[in-house]
């Protein structure tokens, strides 16, 4: 039997000053759909002026309205081919393929209008979209760059389409079919209040992924462009998540936000599931799953924090170390729930089932009993489930993004891993380096120095010969260490950055695909 409270009924999980999002699945392409509406709007809520709900036929029709404007051809005479293009190039399907229930969801974020063609029931993103604003907020150089590169082709002031603009086709389809297409800001209310990322350093670093990345904007294809940024945003929120889980008990032992981030994670290059290197990496990825519950025991100590004294984060993690002494207000709370309780229930949970739960606690410490009751009730273990779900979807597990991986069985339990696409943008940001002017040169790497960048910068451990983790490594351990760079050096070939030119140490170089003149 399990404790059930409702949602809200004693204090609301999700808390905006930790973690914006509402864990639960999520697809990552209609993240970037709806943080595109929120880049577009400064942070405003928009009302859709289309009120039905968009299927393949009205988009088909709304395409038969723009050939009669003259604006594009053959439309008409080719509905197969028009129902295709969208199917396979525009639209984001959900339960595509399936006669009854496949609906549109939103177009392919290609473009920031993208949103105008959007059913917002099949578009759900539990506020994961208002976490990488949150971020990119916080550096509006960054934001402002990345707008305007998913402007190109649209003039905001008019609401014309720049024809001089060079877009490919299936952007300059998106442009046209959003063109008549309108919204409204609500303007009465107000912007939501957004803080500052809790992560400030997490942030900082996803801002500059974003502006390496912006470097490429004239180099690479939209469409190329687009699956990078979408990437970078699932690699950023696996990453922040995994920080929050490891970093937030440590904040509320120390009082402080100010504490060192030592996370670090072993990620499995080999792609065998059986490999020495996949041990390892299981046991990361396993104790990461074992702070799941001491995440969600801080989270509902500092929201109770907060709600009783109406103050910040820091200051609720300041009170929780010094000065947590109104016990009184938490037996309150418990007498309550006590009281919604059976007395005796052979079915259901009731009070003698609470009072065994709390029987070891000593008396008085009804703080702890209450955030003990929140964590083994069915909202804690709501966290539990839709948190692994959440990492799952935003890691891009088992996919050519992916940055964790499992086969499905327990034999073979997640792990961290390093998909081939989820590499390449990570090399193309790496051989950027920054000159003393601020500008950006690309560089030639040697496999080390590579594998050194990724642990360096995002605390994934590609190679953990002479970490501080490590230092008593058997033979074994290292070992598989050398087996993952092996692997490591055999990725990178296969994606075209590496070729072996010597035995030579010093001639073994990742070089730049891409190389930025001055």
């Amino acid at each position: 039997m399990i404790l059930k409270l409702k949602k809200g009924s004693v204090t609301v999980f999700m808390n905006k000053d930790i973690f914006y999002v509402d864990v639960k699945s999520v697809k990552l392409d209609r993240v970037l759909t709806n943080l595109f509406i929120k880049m577009y709007s400064d942070g405003r809520p928009v009302t859709l002026a289309f009120r039905k709900e968009y299927t393949i036929d009205v988009l088909k029709e709304n395409m038969n309205k723009i050939q009669e404007l003259g604006y594009i051809h053959g439309v008409k005479e080719n509905p197969d081919g028009v129902e295709d293009w969208l199917r396979s190039s525009l639209l984001e399907l959900v339960n595509r393929g399936n006669i009854i229930k496949e609906h549109v969801s939103t177009l392919k974020p290609l473009h920031i209008l993208s949103f105008r063609v959007q059913n917002s029931k099949y578009c759900r993103d539990y506020r994961a979209s208002d976490q990488l604003y949150l971020m990119l907020k916080s550096n509006p150089e960054v934001m402002n760059g990345l707008v305007k590169y998913l402007s190109k082709g649209w003039d905001k002031s008019t609401g014309d389409i720049v024809i001089q603009e060079d877009l490919d086709v299936d952007t300059t389809g998106i442009l046209y079919l959003t063109k008549p297409l309108r919204e409204k800001k609500n303007m009465n209310k107000e912007v939501d209040s957004m803080p500052f990322p809790f992560l400030k350093d997490q942030a900082s670093l996803f801002n500059d992924d974003i502006r390496r990345l912006l470097i490429y904007k004239e180099k690479l294809p939209r469409a190329v462009f687009i699956d990078y940024l979408r990437i970078l945003c699932g690699l950023h929120l696996t990453l922040y998540t995994f920080k929050i889980i490891y970093l937030l008990p440590k904040m509320v032992k120390a009082g402080t936000r100010d504490i060192k981030d030592d996370w670090s994670m072993i990620v499995d290059l080999t792609d065998d599931l059986d490999s020495i290197v996949s041990q390892y990496a299981c046991k990361d990825m396993e104790r990461i799953e074992n702070g799941f519950g001491k995440y969600i025991r801080s989270t509902y100590m500092a929201d109770l924090i907060q709600e009783r004294k109406e103050c910040n984060i820091d200051e609720a993690l300041r009170i929780l170390k010094e000065d947590n002494d109104k016990q009184e207000y938490y037996e309150l709370i418990l007498n309550g729930i006590r009281k919604d309780l059976p007395e005796k229930d052979e079915k259901e949970f009731d009070q003698d089932d609470l009072a065994e739960m709390l029987a070891y606690f000593p008396e008085g410490d009804y703080f702890n009993m209450l955030v003990h009751i929140l964590e083994k009730s069915n909202l804690g273990r709501y966290q539990y489930r839709y948190l692994r779900e959440f990492i799952d979807s935003v890691s891009m597990k088992n996919s050519s993004s992916m940055l964790l991986a499992d086969s499905r069985s327990k034999r073979h339990p997640r792990r961290g891993a390093i998909g081939s696409k989820l590499l390449e943008t990570l090399v193309q940001l790496l051989v950027l380096r920054q000159k003393e002017d601020g500008s950006y040169e690309t560089r030639s790497l040697s496999i080390d120095e590579l594998a050194s960048a990724i642990r360096k910068r995002y605390g994934l451990i590609i190679n953990g010969v002479g970490e501080e983790r490590f230092a008593d490594a058997d033979v074994e351990m290292n070992s598989a260490f050398r087996i993952n760079m092996d692997a490591f050096k055999n990725k990178l070939r296969q994606i075209g950055f590496y070729t072996d030119m010597s035995d030579a140490c010093i001639l073994q170089k990742i070089r730049p695909r891409y190389k930025l003149e001055d």
